[in-house]
Formats: structure tokens, C-alpha cells, sequence
């Protein structure tokens, strides 16, 4: 937590210039008051950047986002807002976390690890997915490059033959 604190009360001026909206998503309530304040300012004031979205996971799982989305509508037919027929694909993906933001198109897993480990289950049906070998702190800017290229080259047909 020290080094997330340390983190948030950055300076944001490369951020800002660079024009990046900062997001996060999980169970906000499990974090410390101090985080969690210093998490909705920083979203506040890049809130208006619109050159890329830098989402940030803390105290998030998939499985929980999906059980939360699920409860949420749950509550919605019981009180009767809403009908089981009303329920599809926008409506359960506008109870996610990750409501406002595009699903991603790519992925890049560190560490060599092969697995998505309960992250944006949902939102991944149609992402390409990367495996690095790489390490998060040694992660640079030419593996980067190296692997937008690649993506670049990839046929997209999200779902179909």
C-alpha cells in the first residue's frame, strides 16, 4: 500500500500531458479511506483526457465483478424495475466495473505466466491475449513496441470463422 500511496500522490503533469484518463476498478470499500480519496481525485482530474485509458485493478476479481453485475440486476427484478426478459448482454455489461470503458483489445500477461487469473473474464471474449516471459519491473517501452506490432498484424474477427 505504501508504494500505491506513493504512486497516487505523484506528479500527474506527464499524465496530464500525455492526455491519459485514469480508471479504476474493484471493490473500492476494501481499501484504505486515504486511497480511496486519493483514487476518485486522480480519476476526477484526467476525467476529460481522451487520448488513452489507463485502467488500474485494485481489490479486483472477476468472478466477484460478475457475481456484484449479477446481484445488481437481481435486485432490479425483484423490485420489479425490470422484467427477466430485459436482461442481455448491454444490460449485464452496464452493471460491470468496467461500465464506461471499452472492452480491451489486447492483453499482455508478465511473467510468463499462461493465464488470465480471474481478470475481466467478461470483457475478454474477444481480446488478443500476449504472454511475455518479461517481468512487470522489467517491462519496456521496445517489448511494448515490439508487441503492438505483432497485435497489429493479428486478424481480428471477434467471434467469427
Amino acid at each position: 500500500m505504501r508504494l500505491l500511496r506513493q504512486y497516487l500522490k505523484s506528479d500527474l503533469k506527464e499524465i496530464q500531458d500525455n492526455g491519459v484518463r485514469i480508471m479504476f476498478i474493484g471493490e473500492r470499500e476494501m481499501l484504505d479511506a486515504d486511497i480511496v480519496k486519493m483514487m476518485n481525485k486522480l480519476e476526477r482530474d484526467t476525467a476529460a483526457n481522451t487520448n488513452m485509458t489507463l485502467c488500474i485493478a485494485l481489490s479486483y476479481g472477476s468472478r466477484q465483478e460478475i457475481v456484484s453485475a449479477a446481484q445488481k440486476i437481481a435486485m432490479l427484478v425483484k423490485r420489479g424495475d425490470i422484467s427477466p426478459e430485459d436482461i442481455d448482454v448491454k444490460m449485464f455489461s452496464d452493471m460491470l466495473y468496467t461500465r464506461n470503458m471499452p472492452d480491451p483489445d489486447l492483453i499482455i500477461r508478465t511473467s510468463g505466466e499462461q493465464r488470465i487469473s480471474n481478470y475481466l473474464l467478461w470483457q475478454a471474449a474477444y481480446s488478443e491475449f500476449f504472454f511475455t516471459p518479461t517481468f512487470w519491473p522489467d517491462f519496456n517501452k521496445a517489448e511494448l513496441e515490439a508487441i503492438i506490432k505483432n497485435f497489429s498484424s493479428r486478424e481480428r474477427r471477434y467471434g467469427k470463422n
